[in-house]
C-alpha cells in the first residue's frame, strides 16, 4: 500500500486520549449510543454549554440510523390521518436543515405518486392531498400538482405504464442518513463534546442509589475505563430497554421494535423523480434515486429478535421487488441489478396492535435509578428532537443542569455548509497544472462533505496516489479513506465501507477492496 501522510494537528485526540478525557472527569451528561437520539442531544447540549460525553458500543449511526430510507420529508402519508399539524412541523424543519443547517448534505427530489386503473387512490383525492401538502411548505418546493403520464414515463423511463392515468407530483428531500451523523457528530466535538465510537457499556455506576455513570469496555483492543456523570442519558434505540434492565433489573419493557428492510439496485436508465407507490389505502413503496442507484422499500413488520442479528432477508427482498412491480418494469428490477440490502428497526411506544399503525413518537422514560432512557426519533426532525430531550433534561430535578446551561441559537449549520455546486466548481479550478481532478470526484466530494472537501484535496495535493478510486467504477477515493481515520472516527473497514464512503451501497466493497482497506487502517494511527 502507498505511503500516507498524516494531517498535522488534528481536533480528534487518539482512543487512548479520548478515553483519558472520559475517565479523569465528571460529566454533566453522558450520553449512551450514537444514533439520531445521541448525536442530535449531544450537538445540542454542547452548544448549550454543557460538558458532554458521548460512547456507542458500535460505529456512531453504525445500526438503525444509517437504514433509513434516506428521506427529509414532511410526511404526506400522515397527511390521512389529518396530521395536518405535524407535516407543519416537519417541513418547517425540513426547510431549515435544506437552507440553512446542511443545503451541502439535504437535497431537492420531486415524488411522483403514480395512478392507476383500479387502484386504492383516485387522481382528484392524490391531487387534494399534494396540493395541501405543497401548501403546508408554503410552496417552497412549488405547488403538489396532478401530471399526464406521458410526462412521468419521460422523466423516470423505468414507469409502468400499463393502467398509468396520471401521476400526483410533489417535493421533498432526501440525504446521505451516514454523513449526516457524522457531521452531527463533529459539530458535536466542534462545541466541546467527548466522543468514542467502539465502546460498549459493561455496566451502570451508582451513587446514593442514582445512577452516576458507566464502566465501559474499549471494543478495539480490550481497554477498560469509566465515566463519572451528573445525568446519564440512554439513547440506545432498540437496545434501550437492556440498557433499562441495568438500571433496574425489574423494569418491564418499554417498546417494541418494528423492521424496515431495503434494496439497492443498478438504475438502467435516468431517474429524474422519485416514485411513491401506493401499495393499498395506507401503505406506500419507494423507488429513489440515491447515489447513482435506486433506493427501494421499505416493509414494516413487528421484529422480536436480537437488534443486533437483524437483515433484510430473502422474504424481505422479495417483497421490496414485488411491491416496487406496481409500478417499475421488470427488467429494472432484475435481481442481478441488487446491489446492497439492508435492514434497520424502528423504536416504537410500547403496546398492541400492527406496527404500520403504532405512532412514530419520542418515548422519554426515567427511571428508578434517575436514568432517562429516550426512543423513536426519524431524521428529518432530529434537530427538534434534540431541543426537546435537553429540555427535558434541564427539568430533571436534583441535577442543576439548567443553572449551568445558556440559550443557543434557533439554527447553526452542519460542518461544511456550502452550495455543492460552488463547492464542485472550486474543486475543478483550483488546482495545479496538471493536477486535474475528475468531475464525478468533485461532485462526489462537494455532495458528502461540502467545504470540508477542500481537506481532502489537499491531502491529494500532499500524495497524489490518494486520488487513485478505491475501486475503478465508484467516485470514493483513497483520501476520503484517510480522512475518515484521521478526522472521522472511523476504526474498521465497516466504519469506511459502509457510513463514511458509498461503497458498500454501490457493491464495490469486495473482499479485495475490504482487505485494502484493512491494511490501509493498520498503518495509520487509530483517531477518535
Amino acid at each position: 500500500m502507498h505511503t500516507i501522510p498524516t494531517l498535522g494537528a488534528n481536533r480528534t485526540a487518539d482512543r487512548a486520549q479520548a478515553r483519558e478525557l472520559l475517565s479523569s472527569a465528571t460529566y454533566d451528561l453522558l450520553i449512551i449510543g450514537g444514533g439520531i437520539l445521541g448525536t442530535a442531544v449531544a450537538w445540542t447540549a454542547a452548544q448549550s454549554g454543557l460538558r458532554v460525553a458521548m460512547v456507542d458500543a458500535g460505529d456512531f449511526a453504525g445500526a438503525t440510523s444509517s437504514a433509513s430510507s434516506k428521506l427529509v420529508h414532511g410526511g404526506l402519508r400522515y397527511l390521512q390521518t389529518g396530521a395536518v399539524k405535524l407535516v407543519a412541523e416537519n417541513h418547517k424543519e425540513r426547510r431549515a436543515l435544506s437552507t440553512d443547517v446542511a443545503p451541502h448534505l439535504v437535497n431537492p427530489l420531486t415524488f411522483y405518486v403514480p395512478v392507476y386503473k383500479g387502484g386504492p387512490h383516485s387522481a382528484p383525492k392524490l391531487g387534494a392531498g399534494v396540493f395541501l401538502y405543497s401548501a403546508l411548505s408554503a410552496f417552497r418546493d412549488g405547488m403538489g400538482h396532478v401530471s399526464t403520464a406521458a410526462h412521468a414515463a419521460q422523466q423516470v423511463p423505468a414507469l409502468r405504464t400499463e393502467g398509468l392515468r396520471s401521476v400526483a407530483v410533489y417535493g421533498d428531500h432526501q440525504m446521505n442518513d451516514s454523513r449526516v451523523a457524522v457531521m452531527t457528530v463533529r459539530a458535536a466535538v466542534d462545541s466541546g463534546a467527548v466522543v468514542l465510537n467502539h465502546a460498549e457499556v459493561t455496566g451502570l455506576r451508582f451513587t446514593g442509589g442514582r445512577v452516576s455513570g458507566a464502566e465501559l469496555r474499549d471494543r478495539l483492543d480490550g481497554g477498560e475505563f469509566g465515566v463519572d456523570a451528573r445525568l446519564v442519558l440512554n439513547a440506545t434505540g432498540p437496545w434501550v430497554d437492556h440498557l433499562r434492565t441495568m438500571e433496574d433489573a425489574g423494569a418491564a419493557p418499554s417498546i417494541r421494535l418494528s423492521k424496515g428492510a431495503h434494496v439497492v439496485v443498478k438504475r438502467k436508465a435516468a431517474w429524474n423523480a422519485a416514485l411513491t407507490i401506493p401499495i393499498d389505502k395506507y401503505r406506500v413503496s419507494f423507488a429513489i434515486p440515491w447515489e447513482d442507484h435506486v433506493l427501494l422499500g421499505t416493509t414494516d413488520e413487528e421484529y422480536t429478535g436480537d437488534p443486533a442479528d437483524v437483515r433484510a432477508t430473502e422474504a424481505d427482498v422479495d417483497q421490496i421487488l414485488g411491491e416496487a412491480a406496481h409500478a417499475i418494469r421488470d427488467e429494472h428490477l432484475d435481481r442481478d441489478l441488487i446491489t446492497y440490502s439492508f435492514a434497520g428497526l424502528r423504536v416504537l411506544p410500547g403496546g398492541p396492535g400492527q406496527t404500520a399503525a403504532a405512532k412514530r413518537e419520542t418515548v422519554v422514560t426515567e427511571g428508578r435509578g434517575g436514568m432517562l432512557s429516550v426512543a423513536g426519533g426519524k431524521w428529518t426532525t432530529y434537530r427538534h428532537i434534540g431541543r426537546v430531550v435537553l429540555d427535558k433534561l434541564a427539568r430533571v430535578p436534583g441535577t442543576g443542569l439548567a443553572d449551568d446551561m445558556s440559550e443557543i441559537p434557533r439554527t447553526i449549520p452542519l460542518p461544511g455548509v456550502a452550495s455543492p455546486n460552488a463547492v464542485a466548481h472550486r474543486l475543478l479550478v483550483d488546482r495545479e497544472p496538471g493536477a486535474r481532478m475528475d468531475p464525478l470526484v468533485a461532485r462526489h466530494l462537494a455532495t458528502h462533505y461540502g467545504t470540508l472537501s477542500f481537506d481532502i484535496a489537499r491531502l491529494i495535493d500532499q500524495d497524489p496516489e490518494l486520488g487513485r478510486p478505491i475501486h475503478p467504477d465508484g467516485p470514493d477515493v483513497w483520501a476520503q479513506v484517510a480522512y475518515a481515520a484521521d478526522r472521522e472516527w472511523a476504526a474498521t473497514a465497516d466504519d469506511v465501507l459502509r457510513r463514511r464512503t458509498t461503497m458498500t451501497v454501490r457493491g464495490l466493497d469486495t473482499p479485495e477492496v475490504r482487505a485494502e482497506i484493512d491494511a490501509f487502517l493498520g498503518g495509520r494511527p487509530t483517531r477518535a
